[in-house]
Parts: C-alpha cells; sequence; structure tokens
C-alpha cells in the first residue's frame, strides 16, 4: 500500500492543508474526531481522493491492562466513518493504577515508555492482538520518543520492534524524529535500530520538528526539522522506500510557505537516497541480530523473568495475570512519580523523572488551556503559573476537560483569583459546566460561591 508524501491535519492549519500542493494523504488524532461525522476540510480532502489515516493517542497498548472496550470500538467506528486503508497507535502506556494496584487510576496525559523487557513484551503482544481482533482494517504502530530509560531493560529498540512484528504481524509506523531524540537523550544509535528492525514491516514514516535545551532533546512537533532528523530519514531510505512519509506539526503552526518548504525537505531527502543501494532489509545480513537471535541470546543469559513464558511463546493465562500485575505495579509507581509526587523508583535518573515530570504538568497546562480558553482568558498572567501549581501534587485522572473543571475548582475554594471580577466569572463558568455532576466537595464550593455573589 503507498501513500507516497503527507501531512498531519489539524484544525488550526485545515486551511493551509488543503491549499498545499503535493499532498497525497493526511493523519487526524482519532480521538479529535466525532464518530459520527467528519470535520467539512476532511470530507473536501476524501471528494478529492486524499486518504485519511486516523491516528490514536488513547488506547495504551502498552499498559499493564487490557485494551478497553470502548476505546477501541471508538476507533474502529472512526476507520470505517474514513474508509481508511488502516489506523495507526503507539507503543506506549499512557495511564496506571486501578485494580490491579489497589491505587486510584492515573493518567498521563502523554505518551509514556515501556521498558523492553520480555515481560512487557509479552503484555504489550497480547494487547496488540486484542486490537486487531477489535479493528476492521490493519493496525501499525509507532515507536515513541522518550527522555526516561527504564532500568534493566533486555532489549535494543530495534529487537524490541522485530519481536513485537514477529509475534502479532503488526505493521510499523516508524518516527524517524523519536529516534533522534532516542539518540540524544538514551544514547541509542538510530542507525543500529534501523539494522535491527523489520524495515520491511513499515507501514510509512513520521518526520517531525523539536530543540535541544541543556542537553535534552524535546521532541515538541512545535519547532522545524532539523538536519539530524533528515539525516535518520536519509538512513531509512538507504534501507527501502518508505510506502508513505508524513509531515507532524502539533503547535506553534508557521505559514504555510514554511510547511510547504519543509515538505520539499522531506521530498529531496527521499530522492537524493533513491539512487543509494539499499542496505539488507532484517533477515538479511544487516549489522543488527535477528528476532531470533535477539531471543535465542537473551533467553540462554537468562534474561526472561522467572515468570514470563519462554521467548517467542505465549504465557499462560495465570502466568499472563502475574506478568500483567507485576507491570501494573511498575508503571503505577513510574507515573505516581512523575504526577504525584511520590518518590521516584530505583534505578531511575531522578534528573531525568525531574525534567519528564515538568514536561508532563506544563503539557497538562497548554492542552487544557485549549480545551478550556476561557481560563487563560480569566485568569491572564497568572494561568501558568496557578496551574504548575495544580498540577504539582493534583493528578489527572479523568481527561483534560475534567482536568480544567478541577482546577477551577480549587481556585474557587481557595478565594481565587483575587480579583473579585475575575473570581465572579470563574464561578460562573464552573458552575455552567459542573452541572448535572458536580465534583466532590460540592456543597462546600457553592455556598462560597453563592457568598462571592451576595457579596457583590
Amino acid at each position: 500500500m503507498k501513500l507516497g508524501i503527507g501531512i498531519g491535519w489539524r484544525p488550526e492549519i485545515a486551511d493551509a492543508v488543503e491549499a498545499l500542493p503535493g499532498i497525497d494523504w493526511v493523519e487526524a488524532v482519532a480521538e479529535n474526531l466525532c464518530a459520527d461525522h467528519l470535520p467539512a476540510s476532511l470530507v473536501r480532502l476524501r471528494e478529492r481522493g486524499v486518504t485519511v489515516v486516523p491516528h490514536g493517542v488513547s488506547l495504551g497498548l502498552g499498559g499493564a491492562d487490557r485494551p478497553d472496550p470502548g476505546r477501541l470500538a471508538g476507533l474502529a467506528t472512526r476507520a470505517a466513518l474514513l474508509g481508511t486503508p488502516l489506523v495507526t497507535e503507539h507503543i506506549a502506556f499512557v495511564r496506571a493504577g486501578g485494580a490491579r494496584t489497589g491505587s486510584p487510576v492515573l493518567e498521563a496525559g502523554h505518551l509514556l515508555p515501556i521498558p523492553r523487557t520480555w515481560a512487557a513484551l509479552d503484555v504489550l503482544c497480547e494487547n496488540v492482538r486484542i486490537a486487531q481482533d477489535s479493528l476492521p482494517v490493519p493496525l501499525a504502530l509507532e515507536n515513541i520518543a522518550a527522555l526516561i530509560s527504564w532500568p534493566d531493560e533486555e532489549l535494543t529498540e530495534g529487537q524490541f520492534l522485530a519481536e513485537l512484528v514477529d509475534r502479532t504481524g503488526v505493521r510499523l509506523l516508524i518516527d524517524v524524529a523519536n529516534l533522534h531524540t532516542n539518540h540524544v537523550n538514551r544514547g541509542e544509535d538510530p542507525a543500529t535500530a534501523l539494522d535491527e528492525l523489520p524495515v520491511e514491516a513499515i507501514a510509512y514514516v513520521h518526520v517531525a520538528g523539536g530543540v535541544e535545551k541543556d542537553g535534552v532533546w524535546h521532541d515538541t512537533h512545535a519547532h522545524p526539522v532539523t538536519a539530524p532528523v533528515l539525516g535518520v530519514l536519509a538512513e531509512l531510505r538507504s534501507r527501502i522506500a518508505p510506502p508513505g512519509v508524513l509531515l507532524e506539526r502539533d503547535d506553534d503552526f508557521p505559514p504555510a510557505a514554511e510547511l510547504a518548504g519543509e515538505l520539499d525537505a522531506i521530498r529531496a531527502t527521499l530522492d537524493a537516497g533513491s539512487g543509494s543501494r539499499p542496505r539488507p532489509v532484517h533477515g538479511g545480513a544487516a549489522s543488527g541480530p535477528s528476532k531470533t537471535t535477539a531471543a535465542a541470546d537473551a533467553a540462554s543469559t537468562g534474561a526472561a523473568p522467572a515468570d514470563a513464558a519462554p521467548a517467542g511463546e505465549a504465557p499462560t493465562d495465570a502466568a499472563s495475570e502475574s506478568l500483567r500485575d507485576r507491570v501494573a505495579v511498575a508503571q503505577a509507581s513510574l507515573l505516581s512519580a512523575l504526577v504525584a509526587g511520590t518518590p521516584a523508583p530505583e534505578g531511575f535518573d531522578h534528573r531525568r523523572l525531574g525534567i519528564q515530570s515538568r514536561a508532563l504538568a506544563a503539557k497538562r497546562a497548554d492542552v487544557v488551556a485549549k480545551v478550556a480558553p476561557e481560563l487563560p482568558e480569566i485568569l491572564g498572567r497568572d494561568y501558568r503559573g496557578a496551574f504548575l501549581a495544580y498540577a504539582r501534587n493534583r493528578p489527572m485522572s479523568a481527561g483534560y476537560r475534567r482536568d480544567a473543571l478541577d482546577f477551577a475548582e480549587q481556585l474557587l475554594i481557595a478565594g481565587r483569583p483575587a480579583d473579585a471580577a475575575a473570581r465572579r466569572r470563574l464561578t460562573h463558568w464552573w458552575q455552567d459546566r459542573a452541572a448535572p455532576r458536580p465534583p466532590r466537595r460540592t456543597v462546600r464550593l457553592v455556598r462560597a460561591a453563592r457568598s462571592v455573589l451576595v457579596g457583590r
């Protein structure tokens, strides 16, 4: 299936995307689309013959729990609505806690890395099979960028992806910007990863921009694509002609001419590699070990945990639940450290955890400002500082819209903002949106709100 050159469709740049020359396909965030109708821009693109691929961000297929049937059904519905040839998601976990840990469910609001261990791979593979059985079209999974590394990992990224493909037959969405991010942040060589992973399983490729600060690369999707990222794309092109390549941009959108320039740079990189001699693909004479060799090496050294299935074999039901429980505890401990200020799990880099924690809080502030733009309007320059203070010890548990309501509630209970007119506006905003099921401490808050209104 050849897709060609594409760009991430976002409402903010919908008009620009429609006007860009040479766009063969677009990708849209699945969770941002209604299940029963499409934005007019996507309708027009489809009428022109432009393929639209839904890109999921909330399944959490790397999490300890099996995929939520409702989320899977929603993704399947959007796939049918779009008439897409495939859907995509991420190799990540996005929430943790719950019944397996006896703790509240925590939402990361972001894609977090899973450990490259045999136990985590077993859980991921079962989750992927469940997703594949629930979707009407093939599934492709994306490698993610990470600021942090899990201790005691047993596989490289390429080996992990090769095992995943071998066990499930899933396609891959390779993000070359994420390979560059992991090179800067975790010292992982992109060329080695490309040598080890099965490039013939690639469905398409992502290219995106980022920025380096204090030796840490932030995969922002809000900056221009850099030369090193294009260099990783060239490395990939030397091995295989990818079926599709897509430019991602999620924020701080530039003029259409700049987007067109980045697309031209991507085309030029692909064209420059078209005459190069392809390197051996996975299973040939590539420098990285094959999936069979990787599995055998790990098993022979005792790398597989005691309660994990032998490499390449599905765990029994009892072993599967044991693995999931152990993965659940590990992921909940990490996420709690990142969003609730609990002690860092043993073996993690405390400095990197701090960077990741601040990045998660900053993303929450940015997304809440988008889903509830009245809040930064009411609070003005105090919004960001107030939200970051709120987020420091109040994890997100039910999505960004609930997060916005909880943030406003906490401000009002504390008698803030100090300006009476702003406080009155915030009170009305909260009351309009909290019904019919207001948050806990409702009585206290309503009494406080009434006293404010009566006093004015």
